[in-house]
């Protein structure tokens, strides 16, 4: 049920993060940022002013100030120049003034990395962000799936469900195409957005950027290239003159986040490592903005209900709360289209009350014969060996009617997989041949008897 090519996302207009021109627009305080810097130092050893600022992104005058003030408290050294401003001096730790006062910020948090954003700036670019901004079009749906082979009915189902940005659920027997279909939403939907590194909470760090769910719109890195440039270059670029939006967030295509039978409840709280006093973000954090697939759904090792519950007030008001370690409780968005995808029947998997908040429910059927020939056809171009109508008529005969075996969009592509195995063994050209077919039928249905 697949092709060679997978669609492209439509791209629309960004909106950028402005780079801050103070300390007070980073939102953070002076002792956060001063903790970072000596923790970076204490880490990562004498750095250049352009290094620092490149690595915590934040644009050099905003350390500057504090640099000169721990200079002035003798808790940081310069320890010689790379060029003639105050971006190219080497800055380091004093003695054991400097370490022992960087040694005490690490007994508070261990994280170091970029500079965090504050909760309250995060809310306010995930709702400017927010995915039910995004839209498409029947002709862009049409466009995206033209890979896989469904009824004009589903496309004209799933639309309104992306436009819609709740929830959805993909429902219908195994191997028709549920995880491919959910995964193509997701790759259709509009636009780029700006994730921030990580989060700053009541001064406890959340790493939101995940590189695993988080795609670079471009992969290039503003402030890193600056602090590999020329001294004048580089002070140009980190007095926020050439930085095109705040270096904390990063720009990266519309999250997808999957998750499936691995699922487990305490994955949707906070991820707290008590050696380095931090938090990962969970799934739901780092789907903002874009889609979670909850694959599999009803097979996860939490109750289908008590996953509902969990997100029943999220469903409904955008708001998810997450706990610290410290017992403290914080709002942040719950912006993200969620589908769950299953082979359950939606009723035998959760009472009406709950289904109400899921806002769409589209069967994925089982393809009917021409469908089935379409798959078929396409699934041997991609393969690059010629169709041969004769070969479905084999399989619908030989194993469909006779074992009372229903179609599934799958099996053109696992049929025609299994023959080119049997042909490599074999020493032979693959060919939708009788003999290779009914082979590769044997060794992929159940069930069958030896004789042929």
């Amino acid at each position: 049920m697949t092709h060679a090519t997978a669609p492209s996302a439509t791209t629309a207009v960004r909106l950028m993060p402005p780079v801050p021109g103070s300390l007070e627009e980073t939102g953070l305080s002076g002792e956060f940022v001063t903790d970072l810097l000596l923790k970076t130092l204490y880490v990562q050893g004498a750095r250049t002013g352009a290094e620092l600022s490149a690595f915590l992104k934040l644009p050099f005058p905003l350390l500057d100030d504090l640099l000169i003030d721990l200079q002035q408290r003798r808790y940081v050294e310069v320890r010689g120049t790379r060029g003639v401003n105050r971006a190219s001096y080497v800055f380091d730790l004093t003695g054991e003034a400097g370490r022992g006062r960087a040694r005490e910020s690490m007994d508070t948090s261990q994280y170091v990395g970029p500079a965090p954003v504050p909760l309250a700036q995060y809310r306010h670019w995930t709702h400017l962000q927010s995915i039910r901004h995004a839209r498409v079009t029947r002709r862009e749906v049409e466009e995206g799936f033209s890979w896989l082979v469904l009824p004009q009915e589903t496309l004209d189902e799933v639309g309104p469900a992306l436009n819609s940005g709740k929830s959805l659920f993909l429902y219908g027997d195994a191997g028709n195409g549920k995880t491919a279909i959910a995964e193509t939403m997701a790759r259709l939907i509009p636009g780029t957005m700006f994730v921030p590194h990580a989060l700053e909470v009541d001064g406890h760090i959340i790493v939101t950027y995940d590189p695993l769910y988080h795609r670079r719109v471009d992969g290039v890195d503003p402030m890193a290239t600056a602090a590999t440039a020329t001294a004048a270059t580089a002070m140009e670029s980190l007095f926020g003159n050439d930085i095109p939006f705040d270096p904390r967030f990063v720009e990266v295509h519309r999250p997808v986040v999957m998750t499936g039978g691995e699922l487990m409840m305490n994955q949707l709280d906070l991820q707290y490592d008590e050696n380095a006093k931090m938090y990962q973000a969970p799934f739901q954090v780092k789907s903002n903005g874009g889609v979670l697939i909850i694959d599999d759904f009803g097979r996860q090792r939490v109750e289908p209900r008590e996953l509902l519950n969990r997100w029943i007030v999220p469903l409904e008001k955008r708001v998810d709360f997450l706990t610290l370690h410290t017992g403290g409780k914080f709002p942040v968005p719950f912006d993200t289209l969620i589908i769950f995808a299953t082979n359950i029947t939606p009723t035998d998997l959760v009472e009406e009350a709950f289904l109400r908040r899921i806002h769409y429910k589209v069967r994925v059927e089982s393809p009917d014969r021409p469908m089935y020939e379409r798959i078929f056809q396409r699934i041997c171009e991609d393969r690059g060996i010629a169709y041969d109508p004769a070969a479905v008529d084999q399989v619908y005969h030989e194993f469909y009617q006779k074992h009372r075996i229903a179609p599934r969009g799958c099996h053109p592509r696992d049929v025609v997989d299994h023959l080119f195995d049997i042909a490599s063994y074999l020493e032979q050209e693959p060919a939708l041949t009788p003999d290779l077919v009914h082979r590769a039928g044997r060794s992929y249905f159940l069930d069958f008897p030896t004789a042929v």
